[in-house]
């Protein structure tokens, strides 16, 4: 289903080291929207819902919706650090079109209704 890279990996271990919650887990998410057609989004999740497919990789929960793991699977969460600022971010090789802000995509299957792209 969903990877995370080694840089990725470390970065989620201090951040959740902050937490209160050893259960602990990142959501990761696809909603409908952006200038492509749809949106990454990631959280941190106290538990996995009923229906969540969950991945573990070196003690890091992964929890994804039914919904969202049909735009995710075979996509690998990573972190960059740069210059101009790091982040985490998403490699989907479903992704046929992506917006220059990079967190929208479009998968060719007739996305939602594009909007603007909007500066973080």
């Amino acid at each position: 289903m969903i990877t995370v890279s080694d840089q990725a990996i470390g970065q989620l271990k201090q951040l959740l080291q902050q937490q209160e919650s050893p259960d602990m887990g990142l959501r990761v998410y696809v909603t409908p929207g952006g200038c492509s057609g749809f949106n990454y989004g990631m959280g941190f999740d106290d538990a996995p819902a009923n229906d969540d497919e969950v991945t573990e990789q070196e003690g890091i929960k992964v929890f994804v919706d039914p919904y969202s793991a049909t735009y995710l699977d075979g996509a690998e969460i990573d972190y960059v650090d740069s210059l101009m600022g790091g982040g985490f971010t998403v490699h989907n090789p479903q992704a046929v079109k992506t917006c220059s802000c990079g967190q929208s995509f479009d998968t060719g299957e007739g996305a939602s209704t594009a909007k603007a792209c909007s500066a973080v």
